[in-house]
């Protein structure tokens, strides 16, 4: 059933149909006066969608990093491999669902269908079943079939291959273990009902407990404090913690329990350093701050786009960014978020990747794009951005990185607003449009003699004309503006100013196939481009493919080094390991260890040696990778 799941893909969940249809004829059956008795598909929905959430819950607050990144217990991030080997952690709750209607079934001559709400003996004997029976059950066969040297390789090894434990990797199991798992659960929940204590809620409360405690052992955080267990020694040996279960996939060979650590007293299968490691996780989450060597500082577009971070969705975030269906239902819970966020917020630790041992870290300003172009949102923003920038050079960060609208020309010069501010920072302010200017530039035919620019006179813009202009190609810069034109043209070297002309209409370049958009055009204003052009683009948002005779470029960017490690989320609609050319732009200033800051205006003199620099240190562009 697991392979069959698997093949399915998200058309897994139309094997909840059969529930929903048993509970829709038995509402209509209700609506005719008839007595409603069988109600467990209804139930069986109510606790999937409940153990799905529990899941969800627990492995959101998990990479919720400006939460949790203190108390952490293992630093590594989760990768995208791990992603895709968990990606359908959830079948075995499908798998259970089944297991309980055939459970109901065949035992429906003996149990009643029609069980109490509450039964107070009912819980007591549950739990006096899962101590005596499920417990030790699990411990042995735990211990001495899916740890034997028959079972562990071909099916427990699935389990242990995941490098950092989620909530969701509780899930991630062979067949087998999830058809042991529904006897470990079912046992307490059966015994009970035969001895006829049965009752929804004792149904309802085991299984939410279950999970909980389960999401708790696979957590990456640790939770529970060791006050505690100073205060109560013997909840040591009662509650399991993360810690004590991480041990287990560390230390393979102690820790086996299910979540009562006294049979692993009673084994001799305890983990010495359970207790100790667990003391000193808490008493380190004060310093236990990990400083990032750089950090890009991003935002997020929209209301959608800002539930692409692994803090929300962990596999959606793992794939590029394409607006779902199942976002709509969350988009005003997103705008509620928004406008707290708006109203009082701060810099947050999105995620984080490790690069040749260093960590780079992702933080996010909690603004929305719309927001930067509201002129009464501008100096709340640049607030943000310098108490981000304030941090980072309090916390010894080397290199940070301005995302595209963090980094805007109107709204605070590129970064020369902060620099200038604060001349003695320590940290390094970067924009990387350097490197974004290269990305485009190295994406031209190396025989292009006529461009046509428009954004002619934005700090990219500039930047491709002056660099274009000392190659003696010809650029066509789309402009009103004669004065801030001559400005541009003034600062090339006098022997190569002809080749810069000035245009106010898309008709002028009607003849020419290269074209450089850092403006937004319409469908009408590509229509002067000749038939064969390309679109290269440096615009936010990407200019629409309305001409398909003409080929159009993506936004500028750059694949990280084969040797990044922790990478499991995607960069907006950007591809696997792959990052906008401005976010790379400040890897390479911190791997380079430049002790100058990039704001405001582009050196030109400076986009080869960066692009060299790039090369160097194993970034490829996109583009070329496209081509070959």
């Amino acid at each position: 059933m697991a392979s069959v799941l698997e093949n399915l893909g998200a058309y897994k969940y139309l094997l909840y149909g059969p529930f929903v249809a048993n509970v829709v004829r038995n509402w209509r059956i209700q609506e005719e006066g008839m007595i409603w008795k069988d109600s467990w598909c209804l139930h069986l929905l109510i606790i999937c969608i409940l153990r799905c959430e529990i899941y969800h819950l627990f492995t959101s607050y998990c990479n919720m990093l400006f939460l949790t990144r203190k108390r952490r217990i293992n630093q590594k991030g989760v990768e995208f491999s791990q992603i895709d080997k968990e990606w359908d952690w959830d079948n075995f709750i499908i798998l259970h669902a089944y297991i309980g209607v055939m459970a109901c079934r065949m035992l429906s001559s003996v149990i009643s269908t029609d069980l109490p709400l509450w039964n107070t003996r009912g819980l007591i004997v549950v739990v006096l079943l899962h101590v005596f029976v499920s417990e030790p059950l699990y411990y042995c066969v735990h211990r001495f079939l899916l740890h034997g040297s028959y079972l562990f390789t071909p099916y427990h090894s699935f389990h242990h291959s995941s490098a950092v434990l989620q909530p969701v990797t509780a899930g991630s199991a062979t067949f087998l273990e999830h058809l042991f798992l529904s006897v470990v659960i079912g046992v307490p929940i059966i015994g009970t009902s035969l001895i006829g204590y049965g009752s929804i809620g004792m149904i309802y409360g085991y299984i939410v407990i279950f999970d909980l405690l389960r999401s708790l052992g696979h957590c990456n955080v640790e939770i529970v404090s060791h006050r505690l267990f100073e205060a109560f020694p013997i909840l040591r040996y009662i509650v399991y913690t993360p810690t004590y279960h991480s041990l287990h996939h560390t230390e393979m060979g102690t820790n086996y329990c299910l979540f009562m650590p006294i049979y692993d007293a009673l084994g001799n299968t305890m983990n010495n350093k359970s207790w100790n490691l667990h003391k000193k996780i808490n008493l380190d989450a004060a310093e236990n701050l990990i400083i990032p060597d750089f950090v890009f500082l991003a935002h997020a577009v929209d209301i959608s786009t800002s539930m692409h971070q692994p803090f929300v969705f962990r596999s959606f975030a793992s794939i590029p960014y394409k607006f779902r269906i199942f976002l709509l239902p969350l988009m005003p819970l997103g705008f509620l978020i928004m406008l707290i966020m708006w109203a009082k917020s701060k810099p947050f630790v999105a995620t984080f990747y490790n690069l040749r041992g260093r960590l780079h870290q992702m933080w996010g300003v909690p603004r929305f794009g719309f927001q930067y172009f509201l002129p009464f949102a501008q100096d709340g923003i640049n607030k943000q951005i310098e108490m981000a920038i304030l941090r980072a050079n309090k916390l010894g960060v080397k290199v940070i990185s301005l995302a595209a609208l963090n980094k805007n020309e109107a709204l605070n010069g590129g970064g020369t607003l902060f620099v200038d501010k604060y001349p003695n920072l320590k940290v390094r302010v970067v924009h990387g449009n350097t490197l974004t200017a290269a990305v485009i530039l190295n994406e031209l035919p190396q025989d292009v003699d006529e461009v046509f620019l428009t954004g002619a006179t934005s700090k990219l813009g500039r930047a491709i004309a002056l660099y274009l202009c000392r190659r003696q190609v010809k650029v066509l810069m789309l402009t009103l503006s004669t004065e801030r034109f001559q400005k541009i043209q003034k600062e090339a070297p006098q022997e190569y100013q002809k080749y810069l002309v000035q245009v106010t209409k898309y008709q002028a370049a009607s003849h020419c196939k290269t074209w450089i958009v850092g403006k937004w055009i319409t469908r009408r204003e590509q229509n002067w481009a000749p038939s064969g052009a390309h679109f290269h683009q440096f615009v936010v948002p990407p200019i629409l493919h309305f001409r398909r005779d003409c080929t159009y470029g993506d936004l500028a960017a750059i694949r990280l080094p084969e040797d990044v490690q922790g990478l499991g989320y995607c960069e907006y609609k950007l591809e696997r390991g792959v990052v906008h050319a401005c976010h790379a732009g400040g890897v390479v200033h911190f791997l380079e260890g430049w002790t100058h800051h990039e704001v405001g205006a582009i050196d030109v003199d400076r986009i080869d040696l960066v692009w060299n620099a790039a090369m160097k240190h194993g970034l490829k562009p996109v583009s070329s990778l496209k081509k070959h």
